[in-house]
């Protein structure tokens, strides 16, 4: 299929061909027949593209400061690595579909195939979008009417904020887009609308609309016109729906309120704010999100989970409705503002010059399918394999599949025939980049590839377990990353997968590989011998709504990161663990806390304390190990440098900070081509991730755990 990406990175806009997506549970596959382009909200993120790394960087100063801690911490080469990654993922345009329904998820109901319907999916052929975020289209309403649903539900929140009643005066700042059907919508509410913008056409058109529409370049002054319009009350409401970052509108809208008015902003503007403008009239001032109640909920948009109506009776959902039944009753004409219909491949008609001015309305039509089944598999080079020859198939796109693992396999004799990715746009741009040879968003096309020795799966936690016993069932090496399994049911059947397979599992347990970390273990000797050792993960703040908190997705971070260090120390001490005892941060600490000292008891005596902090300054060192061991101490910091203490002939090592990724990958690929051997043995894999599960348990009973 076609979809519309920008390229962060040279600023191109680019029609790319990728496999069609898969149904999920509790989303809808649609086949898009319009959409609609969002000139204000797309142009910025074009223009955003074209900018050089230095206006990049201006736009973004928050990230800029990440980026100086980054290199502070981890070294120049690896935030440079970082910030150019991220500068390679493509970015999804459009956000306005409208198409029929081909397939339905498990759990979606009120839905069926052949179903017109409108949601937030982007400029694709076919998109997969979740229930909450789709809408039937009433009959009498047509496909490219519908296309307005969702910026007519961003212009509908601004109102609901504003709450505004009948006779009330409200002023739309910019009659784009967004302020064009907002002004409908207040026209239907009864109430009186003053719209400004400095584009004739967009006024000539809001007139004939029944819009008080003025053009502030012919002269009138703004704040005097509402005044004057209001017989010296002022605005009982401003929507601010403009993009320009100049602060004079915030400021002009605070002018023309009457006392104790509401502004509300849907667009972007500079908001340096004079507070005396607010202070005098007691205004209140409130920043739109987007299509309404649900946005970023991730348990609202992606789960499905809907709000009570009782309680919150206007959800992003509900707003799409309520604008497709505004288009289907005549209280607001969208046809009227439609400026072009592009056919998709002439997509750069639109795109080439968006600053154009003319424009209101950019309609992309789709063309029709021959057949309703999509590709969900392209083929990118003709390269030939075979088996044996370690031939990989990589289930999973993320941002650590392209940051490193792709980067150090294309290092190794690896032959990459295929990567997976859900909705086929991230896999292909990464294919491209790195070679290979087909991106899908079928993972039993990997699966049942007699060609393909390993399978890699770098997807979220909550699928590892389910990928790792498949393709243990087709006769597949798998690599999984951290971790394994989210419980001891999952890990049963990994077990169970494995020895029926007789092939081999490896997790992304990486650190035992770090130079550093080997120097560590031959520097102590095979004594067998107890240590104390203390490890520090600094790990950072992550929002308590990302998924990795989940206990159900992302199994929380002690079971998703903090396995890491187990599995070092049993490395380093050549022991496994047999007890285990945590506790967090608070007087009620919950499962997925990320604040926790765990403390480890080994078969040989080691004793271990792994303390993973959310807490602390990204300033500091994100991971530091201290071993004790026969009146010696090594302290390795940040695998950049190895400090000893009561060695001969050894004080110190350093080095660009390396976690041991390349010689991960390395040995693996090695182990693939020559029949198989384990690289990390299996029964410490096992005792790892019981030992992370011992943790929650031990947190959960307030008691120790034994393995």
């Amino acid at each position: 299929m076609k979809q519309i990406i920008q390229d962060l990175k040279d600023g191109k806009t680019i029609l790319e061909e990728v496999p069609a997506p898969i149904v999920k549970s509790g989303h809808l596959l649609i086949e898009t027949t319009r959409s609609l382009v969002s000139l204000g909200t797309e142009r910025m993120l074009v223009e955003f593209g074209k900018s050089n790394l230095f206006q990049k960087a201006k736009q973004q100063p928050d990230k800029v400061k990440e980026v100086i801690n980054k290199v502070k911490t981890d070294g120049l080469q690896p935030t440079i690595n970082a910030v150019l990654n991220k500068l390679g993922q493509p970015l999804p345009l459009g956000y306005c579909n409208v198409g029929r329904v081909i397939a339905v998820g498990k759990g979606v109901e009120g839905f069926s195939i052949g179903d017109r319907v409108a949601s937030n999916g982007p400029h694709a052929e076919y998109v997969c979008v979740p229930k909450n975020l789709v809408a039937q289209i009433p009959e009498g309403v047509s496909d490219e009417e519908a296309s307005f649903t969702v910026i007519g539900a961003i212009g509908l929140q601004g109102i609901r904020l504003v709450n505004p009643t009948l006779g009330e005066t409200v002023v739309v700042v910019g009659l784009g887009l967004i302020g064009l059907v907002t002004a409908q919508l207040l026209k239907a509410n009864g109430c009186r609308v003053i719209g400004f913008d400095y584009d004739n056409v967009k006024v000539e058109l809001a007139r004939q609309l029944g819009i008080d529409a003025i053009n502030p370049a012919d002269g009138i002054d703004q704040v005097s016109y509402v005044q004057n319009a209001t017989e010296s009350i002022g605005a009982d409401a401003v929507i601010i729906t403009a993009s320009n970052k100049s602060n004079e509108i915030i400021s002009q809208s605070a002018k023309m309120s009457r006392k104790r008015g509401r502004i509300i902003l849907v667009g972007v503007i500079g908001l340096d704010i004079s507070r005396a403008d607010f202070y005098e009239k007691e205004l209140t001032f409130q920043v739109s999100c987007s299509y309404g109640p649900g946005r970023y909920d991730e348990q609202y948009e992606q789960k499905g989970q809907d709000y009570p109506l009782p309680f919150v009776r206007w959800t992003e959902k509900r707003n799409f409705q309520t604008i497709l039944n505004a288009i289907a009753s005549g209280s607001i004409d969208v046809k009227s503002l439609i400026t072009e219909r592009i056919a998709l491949d002439n997509y750069n008609e639109i795109y080439s010059d968006m600053n154009n001015g003319r424009s209101i309305a950019s309609i992309l039509e789709y063309p029709e399918k021959e057949s309703n089944e999509p590709n969900r598999s392209i083929r990118l080079n003709s390269a030939e394999f075979i088996s044996g020859q370690g031939v990989i198939g990589i289930i999973g796109a993320g941002n650590f599949t392209s940051a490193m693992i792709l980067p150090c396999l294309k290092k190794t004799q690896a032959k990459l025939k295929y990567i997976s990715s859900a909705g086929g746009l991230t896999g292909t741009v990464l294919a491209k980049k790195f070679n290979i040879a087909n991106s899908t968003t079928d993972n039993s096309s990997i699966l049942n590839d007699n060609d393909v020795d390993l399978v890699m799966v770098t997807t979220r936690h909550n699928s590892h377990a389910s990928l790792v016993v498949q393709a243990l069932d087709h006769g597949k090496h798998v690599f999984v990353e951290k971790p394994l399994a989210l419980n001891l049911a999952e890990l049963d059947q990994i077990i169970e997968a494995t020895d029926k397979s007789k092939k081999t599992v490896t997790v992304g347990f990486n650190r035992r590989f770090a130079p550093l970390a080997i120097k560590m273990k031959t520097l102590l000797g095979n004594s067998g011998s107890p240590m104390n050792i203390v490890a520090t993960m600094n790990a950072g703040f992550i929002p308590g709504n990302v998924w990795v908190h989940d206990m159900e997705v992302g199994g929380g971070r002690i079971i998703g990161e903090a396995c890491h260090f187990i599995d070092l120390i049993s490395f380093i001490t050549n022991s496994q663990v047999v007890s285990v005892c945590m506790n967090a941060l608070g007087q009620h600490p919950m499962d997925n806390s990320d604040n926790a000292s765990i403390l480890l008891k080994y078969e040989n005596g080691t004793n271990a304390v792994i303390n993973y902090f959310a807490n602390g300054s990204k300033a500091y060192s994100k991971e530091r190990v201290e071993v004790y061991h026969q009146e010696r101490t090594l302290v390795m910091d940040n695998w950049r440098k190895l400090s000893g203490y009561g060695f001969k002939n050894f004080s110190s090592a350093s080095s660009g900070q390396d976690k041991g990724h390349q010689s991960q990958f390395n040995f693996l690929i090695e182990s693939v081509t020559k029949g198989g051997k384990q690289v990390i043995p299996f029964d410490q894999i096992i005792n790892t991730t019981k030992a992370s599960f011992a943790a929650i348990e031990s947190l959960r009973n307030g008691t120790w755990i034994n393995i």
